[in-house]
């Protein structure tokens, strides 16, 4: 009998190269990027779907990404194990080793025994080559399950200067296409690219990769004892909330930081690579997008309220406004509410410059976008000025907001589609379509939807002080301790 495989989807990505629809509390792997209608943190999930004897994964996201994470998976039916928080980034090591050890405390559910072959994978990455995907996961499992710590090469064809590389060295005994690992090579010059892509031996790295649960921790004791013993801590104190498993913040915190790579596969005599030619692309920036979308006669993508005369190979995303160009070649153009990016093709990567710039003066365009989520749904700021906010807030179906009150503001609700259930201090009482209430400074109200269809309303918040900190929280069903 085969050994289970359990994906393990990281999901802690910052996507800061995608600025500005990709923001710190809305990274990319949470956008519908690639397909109108579905995330890549989506289509990572569903492409797991054909693995044989596949369980239900497990996910390791940011603590603020959360309702993202669970909402994202409702969406698509999707079922899980575990959502794993990570209060504070510490790579992909502590990731997995935390994800390891937290299915192996499994063994009751599963029976003695148990040890299952992780597959390890990035939430957002596209990769439209199904058939081969499952393939060389078969060849992965096979290899894991021989106590071989796999790692995913991407065949390349060009020569690539923002990928690392894994050297092949000889073949392994029984098993196709497999090889050893001779070496790993940071992102090279163009140079040394060129070299890696003429002499045949070195693969994109990937960042995926399959080991037995058992293995990895095993390496991870030999080479980097202090991140199992802190992953260690940090799962025996974490405590579970709802889908949610919250890592201890200090034991997490006081982990080293280190990649997979680094920490284990660099160092064990036990590393395996296979070959992955499914068209593979970890959407690194707006010109990967170019890359993998379908294009118009022009070479353009264009998506969005776009118009366009004399313009060739651009990507224009256009979220609110028209968007024109004119006369102009190779340009990356992204619109949003409240920024705007325009750059050569060839310099997309450096967008995060741009992002980095905006973290070290304090601006919220590099945090927040204006369509921010909650658990309950979702608003959008549609207006701010001196003492007044104009928001659109959705409210999903059965959902509710914390019995809350402020210190430093008073709200009007305006709704617009749907019916609302309002509790405004001693009161509870309904609103339907184009009817209104006043929440007065200092109120405890609840907003809710008892319907079968979103709630839609605005919200025009007035007074002192509108930060989304001024909330005082009696009761919330979601365990938040800030708004």
């Amino acid at each position: 009998m085969s050994t289970p495989i359990v994906p393990v989807v990281l999901s802690g990505g910052s996507g800061s190269r995608l600025w500005p629809v990709s923001r710190k509390l809305r990274p990319k792997q949470f956008l519908p990027l690639v397909e109108t209608n579905t995330t890549l943190f989506q289509s990572t999930v569903e492409r797991l779907g054909g693995i044989p004897g596949k369980q239900p994964l497990v996910v390791v996201c940011n603590e603020n990404h959360r309702f993202m994470v669970a909402e994202q998976l409702h969406e698509i039916d999707h079922p899980h194990q575990g959502i794993l928080l990570e209060p504070v980034g510490r790579n992909t090591a502590p990731a997995v080793a935390v994800a390891a050890l937290h299915l192996l405390d499994k063994s009751e559910q599963y029976g003695s025994g148990w040890d299952p072959v992780m597959l390890v994978l990035p939430a957002d990455h596209v990769i439209p080559g199904q058939d081969a995907f499952l393939k060389a996961v078969t060849q992965g499992h096979a290899l894991a399950e021989a106590g071989y710590l796999v790692t995913f090469g991407i065949t390349p064809d060009r020569p690539e200067t923002g990928y690392g590389y894994i050297e092949q060295g000889e073949l392994i005994a029984g098993f196709t296409a497999a090889r050893r690992v001779a070496a790993f090579a940071e992102k090279p010059d163009a140079p040394t690219a060129q070299q890696y892509l003429d002499d045949g031996r070195h693969l994109w790295n990937s960042g995926i990769f399959m080991f037995k649960a058992s293995v990895f921790l095993r390496e991870l004791e030999t080479y980097k004892p202090a991140i199992l013993d802190a992953s260690r801590k940090t799962l025996q104190l974490a405590q579970r909330d709802l889908d949610f498993v919250r890592l201890d913040v200090g034991a997490f915190a006081a982990c080293p930081s280190d990649s997979i790579d680094y920490a284990v596969m660099e160092h064990t005599h036990h590393a395996a690579t296979l070959p992955l030619d499914a068209g593979w692309n970890d959407v690194g920036a707006w010109s990967a997008i170019w890359e993998i979308s379908e294009r118009d006669s022009a070479n353009n993508v264009l998506r969005g309220n776009v118009m366009t005369h004399e313009a060739h190979n651009n990507l224009v995303f256009a979220e609110e406004r028209l968007v024109s160009v004119l006369g102009v070649d190779d340009l990356i153009v992204v619109e949003t509410r409240d920024a705007m990016l325009v750059t050569h093709r060839d310099r997309a990567q450096d967008v995060k410059h741009i992002v980095s710039t905006l973290e070290k003066e304090g601006r919220e365009e590099a945090i927040v976008h204006c369509l921010v989520n909650r658990p309950w749904g979702c608003y959008d700021s549609l207006d701010l000025g001196d003492r007044f906010q104009v928001k659109r807030i959705t409210v999903n179906p059965g959902a509710k907001l914390s019995l809350q009150k402020h210190h430093h503001r008073a709200e009007h609700w305006i709704v617009v589609k749907g019916t609302a259930e309002v509790t405004c201090d001693d009161k509870t009482f309904l609103l339907t379509e184009n009817q209104s209430t006043y929440i007065p400074l200092g109120s405890v109200h609840r907003l809710a939807n008892p319907g079968k269809v979103p709630l839609e309303l605005i919200e025009v918040q007035s007074g002192s002080y509108l930060g989304e900190d001024d909330i005082v929280r009696f009761m919330d069903q979601y365990g938040r301790n800030e708004a």
